[in-house]
């Protein structure tokens, strides 16, 4: 009876063990994705009050958590009954994450309007600061549904043809760590330039070493995002175009004298052009029906 359970602990150690390297893989595989939902999430959470800034996130990832309830459910069922529709998936989530890539280019070259007003806090009332707060949490929320949709699908991708055990846990692992990670990391983020305001506070001395990183900090909070944000539009074309060349046949041998990442670039903006052109055809052709 010993030796059985000795057998069993042993057991799950292995378990464990496989567990620990493919959570690794996983993690490797959506590190891209995990980039661009830190960016977007960082933007979403910032330009609040300073008081504010912590409740939306702790909204934001609260919402993150329940996607994740709703997602990994289907996700094994899918792999359990339908494990031929994970590729599909993945293939057209990379089309939306080629065409979101490729249509953060083509605004920052061509500049376009928005809708929404940029109205100051002086300007509106408490209820419509809560209300445009409402408003940003329920997008942030809507935007996590759809990256974490294809964090999970790329993990579950990885662990393919293991036990549904391996499956359950690695997927799980990689899930929760890209909802703690990433808003841990949003609320330092966020933070910042409070941080750095108080050191400058911290003393009155002029020009003190306080002074120096507390304006640092305030000053870098800008650039930390517009930089997040360029690193996440890259790296959605990377994890679109690894996405198109694993599970396109017709893409395995394609540019294949380029090193890895410049391919992956290359086919993921390639077909994010392709994609943003017929979507764009698409709205003009409806603007014009209801015209």
């Amino acid at each position: 009876m010993a030796s059985g359970f000795f057998a069993l602990l042993d057991d799950i150690a292995s378990l464990m063990d496989d567990v620990s390297a493919m959570a690794k893989i996983s993690t490797k595989k959506t590190a891209g994705i995990l980039g661009d939902d830190l960016a977007v999430n960082a933007e979403k959470a910032s330009g609040f009050i300073s008081s504010r800034e912590l409740p939306v996130l702790w909204a934001i990832t609260k919402g993150s958590f329940l996607n994740k309830v709703i997602i990994l459910p289907i996700a094994f069922l899918l792999s359990a009954f339908l494990p031929w529709a994970v590729p599909v998936i993945l293939v057209f989530g990379g089309l939306y994450l080629a065409y979101e890539g490729a249509e953060k280019i083509y605004e920052y070259f061509v500049p376009h309007a928005h809708a929404e007003a940029h109205l100051s806090e002086a300007q509106l009332s408490e209820e419509d600061i809560l209300a445009l707060e409402k408003q940003k949490i329920k997008s942030a929320i809507i935007t996590d549904f759809i990256l974490s949709v294809e964090i999970v699908i790329i993990a579950l991708g990885t662990v393919i043809g293991q036990p549904l055990l391996t499956q359950i846990l690695v997927v799980s692992i990689v899930a929760l760590i890209a909802t703690v990670g990433v808003y841990g990391i949003v609320a330092l983020i966020v933070r910042m330039d409070d941080f750095g305001f108080r050191l400058i506070r911290f003393n009155d001395k002029e020009k003190s070493i306080s002074d120096f990183f507390g304006h640092l900090l305030v000053n870098a909070l800008p650039l930390v995002i517009k930089s997040l944000s360029v690193i996440g539009t890259i790296a959605l074309l990377l994890v679109a175009g690894g996405i198109f060349i694993h599970n396109i046949e017709l893409l395995h041998h394609f540019l294949e004298v380029l090193p890895s990442i410049i391919r992956d670039f290359v086919i993921g903006l390639l077909v994010g052009i392709v994609v943003l052109i017929v979507v764009t055809g698409f709205k003009k052709i409806v603007a014009l029906v209801k015209d």
